[in-house]
């Protein structure tokens, strides 16, 4: 089948870097357990070895590392002290160390880790909070992806850029440095931990990467769904996103404000125990609303008085044509027209394909389904088919621009790019 008149490809393809890296923990066991008594005894062994070089050597050897990894990093000398801070509680009584003794300490518990040398995709966008200095008529925009890397371990790292007046897309180059955050605050609850995480002012947003923080994270942070949220006069950016444990799944929730410091969340009740949520961009009739996927075929709709906790819900989608007869999902948070909620579907058909379309709600009454795509949008093409996992297309939210949809998509699990669809026709399309 040909593609729609009404939508049109971009050719802005993003790339899985490999020379992107970031420092992470390294501890001498198996990640991600804490240290165990024989763990402890290796990782004092290596401080033993390191406190029996004489203070050439030692000065010798920090030196030979910062010829190595210094221009990889920032502020490699205070990470490599700060590291060493927290192996404390693993080491053996001892003396004072010096100050090269601590940096090279600290160096040999951590490892760079490529965080997208894998894939970077699932990508959702979002205007930027800062639109100063943008060109009547454009919008700057801020687009969030996953990034995988060794062990496949998913992160959260984000793009700028710009769409022009008439509609075409520009993506701003990434930094060379990549940045973790520092936590500002962690409150264990009944659930699990809730996190706040803060980058420095004059890291690039590119270089900002949300790595994991808690155990219910620990294996990923996937598919994050960002949507600029409008409650009254205040403006807020959330995103649903799936933490894997390794061994468990569940919908946790990010907020922020200007993208330098974020706060996550578990979510509690039954709907969240699942993965796929989508949160409606301001409240309906004075509740929070959410498109969810919790018996893993169908999408439900839910409303609740409370953002973090999700229950019940109606069945609003169900499979109804070839190519979603598999299962459907949402694909975003659900877009505001004039004429109703514009939510974006992915379906999965025959041989496991994946393909987006999309379904049009009623404003007042999400429940209504107004019109659907009974034909995909978008669907893998013979060019973008192969990859991580073949004959997928995929998007965690979408973005209106004027009289256009931004549609960010992933490709085979692997890179992504950018479509645009005019949304007249795409109406107009649905209706017939």
């Amino acid at each position: 089948m040909s593609q729609p008149t009404f939508l049109n490809r971009q050719a802005l393809y993003l790339r899985p870097d490999p020379a992107r890296v970031i420092v992470r923990p390294f501890k001498p066991a198996t990640e991600p357990r804490d240290l165990n008594p024989t763990d402890k005894t290796r990782a004092n062994h290596i401080v033993d070895r390191v406190l029996a070089l004489d203070s050439e050597a030692a000065a010798n050897q920090l030196a030979d590392v910062l010829e190595n990894f210094l221009g990889r990093h920032r502020n490699l000398l205070e990470t490599f002290e700060a590291r060493a801070d927290e192996m404390e509680e693993a080491l053996a009584a001892h003396g004072s160390f010096s100050k090269v003794q601590r940096q090279l300490i600290g160096a040999y518990f951590l490892n760079e880790y490529s965080f997208e040398a894998s894939a970077l995709f699932n990508p959702s966008i979002v205007p930027h909070p800062d639109q100063s200095g943008v060109p009547t008529g454009a919008l700057r925009f801020i687009l969030s992806l996953r990034a995988v890397g060794e062990g496949h371990v998913s992160s959260l790292t984000f793009r700028t850029g710009t769409v022009a007046a008439d509609g075409s897309l520009a993506v701003d180059p990434t930094a060379r440095l990549a940045s973790s955050p520092r936590i500002g605050y962690r409150i264990t609850g009944p659930i699990g931990d809730e996190v706040e995480v803060v980058f420095k002012p004059d890291e690039d947003i590119s270089e900002r990467i949300i790595f994991p923080m808690t155990e219910s994270q620990s294996h990923g942070i996937e598919d994050a769904r960002f949507v600029e949220f409008h409650d009254g006069g205040r403006k807020t950016y959330y995103a649903t996103y799936t933490a894997y444990s390794g061994a468990a799944i569940r919908s946790e929730l990010i907020e922020t404000s200007d993208f330098l410091s974020f706060r996550m969340t578990p979510l509690q009740g039954a709907a969240a125990h699942n993965k796929g949520m989508a949160l409606f961009p301001r409240r309906i009739g004075g509740k929070y609303a959410m498109i969810a996927r919790q018996d893993n075929e169908n999408l439900y709709l839910i409303y609740s008085s409370d953002l973090y906790r999700w229950d019940g819900g109606q069945a609003i989608l169900k499979p109804e044509f070839p190519w979603e007869f598999v299962q459907i999902g949402n694909c975003g948070s659900p877009i505001e027209l004039d004429e109703g909620w514009l939510l974006l579907t992915h379906g999965v058909g025959p041989v496991r394909k994946y393909s987006i379309g999309a379904a049009l709600l009623d404003k007042n009454d999400p429940s209504k389904v107004l019109a659907r795509s009974r034909e995909p949008l978008l669907r893998p093409e013979p060019s973008e088919r192969e990859g991580y996992v073949p004959n997928v297309v995929y998007t965690c939210g979408a973005m209106r621009h004027n009289d256009e949809i931004i549609l960010p998509y992933a490709v085979s699990d692997t890179f992504s790019n950018f479509a645009t669809i005019k949304i007249s026709a795409l109406m107009q399309a649905m209706r017939n």
